[in-house]
Parts: C-alpha cells; structure tokens; sequence
C-alpha cells in the first residue's frame, strides 16, 4: 500500500513530510494514426482567438482556460487537431469551455503535471511547435501547473512507490584512462561526428581533436552495461540525427559495436558477498521524481532551467510569448544535472581563440521584458548561480543592456559583492546598489540570488533566502525610460567586455517583486532535478515493503548529491520495533564509494517512538557528494550496513598508509606582501594621516577585501595594486588637503606657486626629499637605488608640469605633488615587506 500526505501550495517539505499518491492509468487517443496523423499548422499565429461560448462552470473551469486554453486553441499550438470538431480529445474546443475542461481532464494529473499525459506525449515526438519536444513538454508543465495552482484541490503531493526489486550485480565502469575509448569509439566519432562537434563547433565537444575532451564529453553518453540503451545510439536509431549514411539503423549498429567493444575491454566489478546491502537501484529508471512544486511561479516572464543538456539553445520555457530563447556563444558548457558553466576566453590547440562565453537573447524577443516590466513598473530576477571565483569585477550575471555603459537592468559580480543596476526615473544606470564588502555574501558556491525592485521598496538583494540588509539610496522611480532595443544576457555584456565565470543553474524573471516568504520559499525548493531513490531493506528489517529512502540529484557534471535520508515501510499497518541501524554507507557499481561516507558513523534505533507512518523515521540531517561515473542512466547504486536489524557486517578498518617522510619544499621568498592592515598602517605612519580621517576610512572600506590577505608574493593580483594605488591617492590628498599638515611634512615649498616656477631653483627637491626621507628605506639589497627614484619622481614632475601654451591651472601645483606623493606611497615601498 502508499501512503499518502497533502502538501499545500507554495509550503515547504521536509525531510520527513514526504508524500505518496497511486496515479490513476490515463488513456490519450492518438491524432490519427501513426501513418495518416495530421499535423498542425505552425506558422506565426494570425491572432489570439476569441471566445464567445457559454461561461465557465466552476472557477477550476475558469482557471483552466486561464492557464491552459488560452495558450494552447491557436491552430499553430493544438487547435488545428484537437479543437471543436476534431479529434478526440478535444481540449481546445473553442464554442465550449466547459466541453474543453472535460476532456483535458482525461489527459492531465494536476497532481503531478509533468507526469500528465498531454506532457508525456508530446515529449515522446507528438507534434511540438519548438524544435525541441523537450521544451514543448516542460510549457505544457508549466500551463498545467499553474492550473493546478489556482485549483480548489491544488494540494501538492509526492508519489512514492516501489520499484523494481534488484540484487547489486556486476557492473562495469569506464574506466579513468581514455586509450580503450580512443581505439573503439572515438575513431567513429571522430570520422563523422568532427563537423558539428569538433573544437569549433558545438557542445558537446564529443569529436574535439584533444581526447581527454572528447572522452569527458563521451562518458555520459554511453552505456557500457547495454551499449543499446547509450545516447549516442539512440540519437541515430531512433532521432535519425545526422546519420553519415541513408540507414541510420546500420549507422547506430556500428556505433553500438564500437560501444561493445569497449565495454569488452573493461573488467566486471562484482559485490563483495561479505557486504551487508540493500537491493540496488539506477537514477534514471528507478528514481521517483521529487519536484513536486512549492515554487511560486505565478508571475514569472522569462524561464531558464537549462534542461537541453546539449546543443547550441537555453530555451526559455515560461510559456509566455514571445519564447525568450538564448543563444550559446564561446566558451560555454552544458552542467549535468540542469545548468550551463560560463568560461573565460581560451586558446584552442590550433592557435584559435574562443570567446568568453555568454547566452543572449536577440533584441526582439528581448522586448517581451520591456513590455511587460514596464506595465507592472517592478521586478524580480531570480538566479542559481555558483561564482567560479571571488576575484571578478564588474563581471555580469544577468544583464538586460545595450552595452558595459547602456542597460535597464543588470546583477553582476564585484569580488565578494552582489551588485544591482537599474535604469529608472530617479536612479544612475551605472551606479551600482550592492551588498556589503565586510558581509562577505558572495561565495563562490551554490547560491540563490533574487534582486526584486518595486517602487514601494526600491532594490532588494535577497542571498539564500535572506535580505541582504542593504537600503537602496535612491528614491522610488519609474521604468518609463527603458530602452526595448536592449538584449537580455546571461554571464557578459553584450559588447562582449564584462565577462563572468561560473555555473548558472537557473534563471527566472517576474513581472512583480517577490515577497521575502516567496523568495524563501524558491530558496528552500531548491534547484535541478531531484529524485527519491527507495532502497529495499525489507529482507534485513523483517518488515514489508520497508525501505530507506534519500533524495538525490546530480549535482554537476562530475558527481551525485545524496541528502536526507529517512526510513518508511509503504505498509501502513507495520511499524519498526528496537531495530538497530549503524554504518551506512553508499555503494556504486559494485564497490561501496571512496569518499562521501557521512552515514558511516551513524548509530540509531528504528522504533515506533521516533516514527510516524506515512512519514517515516528520519535518519540524519547530514548529505554528502559522491562522484559519478558513467552517468545517471547506468550508475548502480546500493547501501551497506555494519549492522541493520540481527544481521551485522564485521568490518575491519583499512591500516592507514606509513607516514612518508615529507619532501623537501621549494626554499621561500625573503620578499613578502604586506597584508590589508599592515598597508593602512603603513600609509597612516609614513604620512601622519589618521586611519579614522573620514575619506580615508570610506576608501579603506571600499577596497579593503581587493587587498592582500596573506603575506606569500606568489599570491600578488594586479587587483591588489589598483587597491593599494586607491589607498595611496587618499592618503596623499589628505596630507596635500591639510595646510598645516603639508607645511610639516614638505617644509619650504612653495603651495602657492604656478606649477610652471614651482619647481625651479631647488623646488623639486623639497618635494622629492621628504618623500625619499620618509618613505623610501635604506641599505636593501633589491631595492632602487635613492638617486634612480629621485631621477623618476623628477621626470613624472617635469612632465606634470609641463601644461602646453594654455598654461596650468592655479590648483595644478597641490595636484602635482599628490601625484608624487601617491606614486611612491603606492610603490612597491608601502606592498612590499
């Protein structure tokens, strides 16, 4: 039996509120058969079509046609099949809402919309309007759940079932070396697959001429358990793509020979029958979905989940027209698990260049944003994004801009700073509204960043589900004079002049502000796709239909997320009696994981005391990564147990390696860098300024975290120079500023002098004396001689000086010694130590 437990819109899941629903078998007449089927007109839509048939029944009626109708009667969606007259089912009928709203009700699970059979089929190649079925599927999910969401009975659910009972068995794995990859398959790859998928053409990069590359690219495509079941099989035999002959079965049989082959090559890997497992289970084909909503998405403009996986598109699947599709330019890669990394701009093996990588929108779709932020005057932008670093400036996220100078609206990255700007009425394009240096809120992780404008609140930054704090200066204005000529971009700008590096998992855009219990509640739903993977241990337990249960995601393209592991038996009338749980661990392919073990050390009880049928026992709050290796279509995974009910595993702990004696280090620099602090205190002695003069203070604030923080030379940025010449002009013009301050420190020069005298007859060495006197050291072996530095500061001052036949203005003098001043204070004598 499954249990069952209602979840509301838009509320959280924990870990132990999980639940189950039977979905009834729904039946779908096919539009024609499969040789006489009529196929829809998908030519640009002369229209939106208008109803004038008897009112909705209900207000699920009204919400239906609100939600699905309304986007779906154009004779270029479904109209011109399943519209009034048609064929059976007619869930456009345009003379009849109510007719409509009946037959859509044979076709759809409002409880599991992606599971509805409208969904499924037209994934599975039934007539989709995009060039991608995947993406028609995910626009009728959204249509159907937000159906469901203004439902009277739009309770969300989980379904949990049993799957398929599995002992572990063999398996093989690819292995780490590409030699057996590079004598079997990627010759054929190679041969006919180099033109769209070599190093200049698009991802993934399956045939790039560097085979570490093209077997990285290749591992998640092939099955070595059933060559049969790989991708790059089933895109011929079954897509028919690009076939290098006129029969793409034989086409398909030789790769998948290439794919036995090497699957011949490798060794099975059989379960130690000492281990005490769990039956064994395969993402792709045993895990149960767990994305059961809990997103607020009412408002959303512009959807990006990044589902493809491949090709040269993220399409935009919000459903709203025009499909804000973007367009994958340079150097970018598709994530497992949902998403696309960004990369900085590379050179090729060849001699080429590929450019930084970005996805744009072209500016007449791109409009949509301007029509549609513009009516409501607000908006939000929601990201799940990791930074690749926390050293980039004026790196874009997202941007909708003409230019690094032009925009209406932009999140980008300065170091550890989120940064917002916005066009409006009342705010500077170009001035940047951010989070605080000192909090530190970028990391380069996983996080969720929504920015929300309104002109109640201004600009807010919300990271991980919480409020940055931070108060947008400007006041409330309006975003009439936003440019609709403006493209919408993700990771650059669009001149190509502000790149950013990192993963981008999803991106949305809202015609309206989130509210921060809707922005926590997208927080906490979290991102990708999420499976519950049910390890049978009804057979150690004693119990029917018992299991231990985990969600899991692929994390990225190189490893899995397990979290959340709980207990429950689907046997509502069971319950665990004093049965000892200690050491789980995780298994893959045969062997348990070599890293990733954060259940190894857990020791509990299951008892009728801690659970809850129907909900289960939850087991630790802990989760962990483990790599993957052949990809969620094949990775087998299972559990081990030290000890689970009266069955025990006597495990004996690996000696831990003899320690080596540790080799000899590279001798260390005698020149180190001065840290953050140390250069403040520097500046502060070397010219009697105080640390707390107000200026001083705000520059410190501000470029603080661009400065060193550690003291090895072999961590010197060019960032850290710009921060200390910053740091040095302030400084400079506060001692310059200060009258009395000045006359200390450069004792008989004339201030008020003309720049072209003032340094004649002696001048010049009342500047650079004192500044040689107090701020250049002596008697250092690598340091200039005082006669080089003094020989430089003289030819910066005679250039300064030196103002053409319109002469120097009456300040130029005050400004030339700041100069001088700034470019000792910022030398190598104040970052060096």
């Amino acid at each position: 039996m499954i249990k069952k437990i209602r979840r509301q819109k838009n509320s959280l899941r924990s870990a132990a509120s999980i639940a189950t629903l039977v979905l009834s078998t729904l039946l779908l007449s096919a539009c024609g058969g499969e040789s006489t089927e009529a196929l829809p007109n998908t030519a640009a839509s002369s229209g939106s079509t208008s109803y004038n048939g008897p009112s909705p029944a209900s207000d699920d009626v009204q919400n239906f046609k609100l939600s699905v109708w309304d986007n779906l009667v154009q004779d270029n969606r479904c109209g011109s099949c399943h519209g009034t007259g048609g064929q059976s089912p007619t869930f456009v009928d345009s003379q009849n809402i109510n007719t409509a709203y009946a037959q859509a009700n044979t076709i759809v699970d409002l409880s599991s919309p992606s599971q509805s059979l409208m969904v499924t089929k037209v994934a599975g190649g039934h007539n989709c309007w995009a060039t991608s079925d995947s993406v028609c599927a995910d626009i009728l999910t959204t249509y159907i759940t937000n159906w469901a969401g203004g439902s009277s009975n739009s309770a969300k659910t989980i379904e949990l079932s049993a799957p398929a009972i599995k002992d572990p068995g063999n398996t093989v794995s690819l292995p780490d070396d590409p030699t057996d990859f590079s004598n079997t398959v990627y010759p054929v790859l190679e041969d006919f697959c180099s033109e769209c998928h070599g190093d200049n053409g698009q991802t993934p990069y399956i045939a790039s001429s560097n085979i570490e590359t093209a077997y990285e690219q290749s591992k998640s495509r092939i099955d070595l358990n059933t060559p049969a079941n790989s991708r790059l099989v089933v895109r011929l035999a079954f897509d028919a793509h690009n076939c290098w002959t006129e029969d793409c079965e034989s086409d398909a049989a030789i790769m998948e020979s290439k794919i036995l082959e090497l699957s011949g090559l490798q060794e099975l890997q059989p379960v130690d029958p000492e281990l005490l497992t769990s039956k064994a289970l395969v993402l792709d084909s045993d895990g149960l979905l767990a994305n059961a909503g809990g997103r607020f998405e009412d408002n959303i403009i512009a959807l990006y989940e990044f589902k493809a996986g491949e090709g040269q598109t993220a399409f935009d699947t919000s459903g709203v027209s025009p499909a804000l599709n973007l367009t994958l330019i340079g150097n970018v890669d598709w994530v497992g698990g949902w998403g696309i990394d960004i990369g900085p701009e590379v050179q090729t093996e060849q001699g080429g260049t590929v450019p930084a990588g970005k996805a744009q929108g072209s500016t007449a779709d791109s409009s949509k944003l301007h029509t549609l932020l513009t009516g409501t005057g607000e908006y939000a932008i929601e990201a799940w994004v990791a930074p690749g670093n926390i050293t980039q400036e004026d790196a874009r996220i997202v941007t909708y801009s003409g230019s690094a100078t032009t925009r209406n609206m932009t999140l980008s990255q300065s170091l550890q700073r989120y940064e917002v700007l916005h066009r409006s009425t009342t705010s500077d394009e170009n001035t940047p509204f951010a989070t605080q240096d000192g909090d530190k809120l970028l990391q380069a992780t996983l996080q969720h960043v929504v920015v929300n404008y309104s002109p109640g609140t201004g600009r807010q930054i919300f990271v991980n589900g919480q409020p940055s704090g931070d108060i947008d200066p400007d006041d409330a204005g309006l975003l009439s004079e936003w440019d609709d000529s403006f493209a919408l971009v993700l990771g650059n700008e669009t001149d190509g002049n502000s790149p950013w590096q990192g993963a981008i998992r999803m991106v949305a855009i809202h015609e309206r502000a989130l509210t921060p219990e809707q922005v926590l509640a997208n927080f906490e739903v979290g991102v990708g796709q999420k499976f519950f993977l049910l390890f049978n241990v009804s057979d150690l337990v004693d119990l029917a239909e018992s299991y231990i249960v985990f969600e899991v995601s692929q994390f990225d393209s190189f490893s899995y997320r397990f979290t959340s592991p709980f207990f429950i038996s689907l046997d509502e009338t069971v319950e665990p009696s004093n049965i000892p749980l200690q050491g789980m661990r995780l298994g893959i392919n045969g062997k348990e994981a070599a890293v990733g073990q954060a259940w190894a050390n857990l020791d509990l009880v299951l008892d009728s005391e801690f659970y809850e049928p129907g909900t289960g026992q939850p087991l630790s709050r802990l989760g962990t990564i483990i790599a993957l290796e052949n990809g969620p279509e094949t990775d087998e995974f299972f559990l081990t147990f030290d000890r689970l009910g009266s069955n025990t595993y006597a495990r004996t702990e690996s000696a831990l390696p003899s320690e080596a004696e540790p080799a000899d280090l590279e001798p260390s620099s005698d020149i180190g860098l001065k840290t953050f602090d140390e250069i403040n205190e520097s500046m502060a002695r070397m010219t009697g300024v105080s640390k707390t003069q107000p200026a001083v203070l705000n520059t410190f604030t501000t470029v603080k975290q661009q400065l060193p923080t550690i003291e090895n030379i072999d961590g010197f940025l060019s960032s850290h120079q710009m921060a200390v010449t910053q740091m040095a002009i302030q400084y400079c013009d506060a001692l310059i500023s200060d009258g009395v301050a000045r006359a200390d420190f450069f004792p008989g020069f004339d201030f008020s002098a003309p720049a072209e005298t003032a340094f004649d007859h002696g001048g010049k060495s009342l500047v650079t004396g004192p500044l040689l006197a107090r701020f250049v050291g002596e008697n250092l072996s690598t340091q200039p001689t005082v006669l080089e530095v003094e020989t430089e500061l003289g030819s910066l001052i005679d250039r300064l000086s030196d103002c053409g036949t319109g002469g120097c203005s009456d300040d130029r003098t005050e400004t030339i010694v700041k100069a001088s001043c700034a470019a000792v204070l910022g030398s190598a004598t104040t970052l060096v130590q």
